[in-house]
C-alpha cells in the first residue's frame, strides 16, 4: 500500500448496536477472539451501562468463535442478570460451539433477533 499504511486484516467483530422494542441488539460478526473480544466486551458494557435489560446479541454474521469471547459472554450475562443476555441467529459451527462448552444451557439461543426479542424471559 502506498504511503505505509496497511489495511486491517479482519472487519471489526461489532457490526452495529440498536434498541428496539424488547431490548438492545448488538451484532456481531466475524471471528470473535481473543484479539478483538475487548471491542466486543466493550460494545455490551456500553448496553448494559447505558440500561439496557436485556440485550439481544445477533450472531448471523459471526463465522467463528473462541473461548476468550464466550467467556466475555458470560462476563455480560453476570452484569446484567440471569434472563439479560440472549443470542439470536448463531451460524451452525457457532452453534456447535456452543453446544460443546455447554453455554447454550446458560445463554439462550433463539432461531432469529425478532424470536429472541419476543420471547418472554
Amino acid at each position: 500500500m502506498e504511503g505505509g499504511q496497511t489495511e486491517p486484516l479482519r472487519e471489526p467483530p461489532v457490526r452495529g448496536t440498536e434498541t428496539r422494542a424488547g431490548g438492545v441488539v448488538v451484532r456481531l460478526g466475524g471471528e470473535l477472539d481473543l484479539y478483538n473480544a475487548e471491542e466486543v466486551r466493550n460494545a455490551l458494557t456500553m448496553a448494559i451501562d447505558g440500561g439496557a435489560e436485556r440485550i439481544v446479541i445477533d450472531m448471523s454474521e459471526v463465522e467463528f468463535v473462541d473461548s476468550t469471547a464466550l467467556g466475555v459472554l458470560i462476563e455480560a450475562r453476570s452484569k446484567i442478570g440471569r434472563d439479560g443476555i440472549v443470542l439470536a441467529a448463531a451460524q451452525v459451527e457457532t452453534r456447535r460451539t456452543l453446544e460443546v462448552s455447554g453455554l447454550d444451557r446458560h445463554l439462550p439461543v433463539h432461531d432469529s433477533v425478532d424470536d429472541a426479542l419476543s420471547a418472554s424471559s
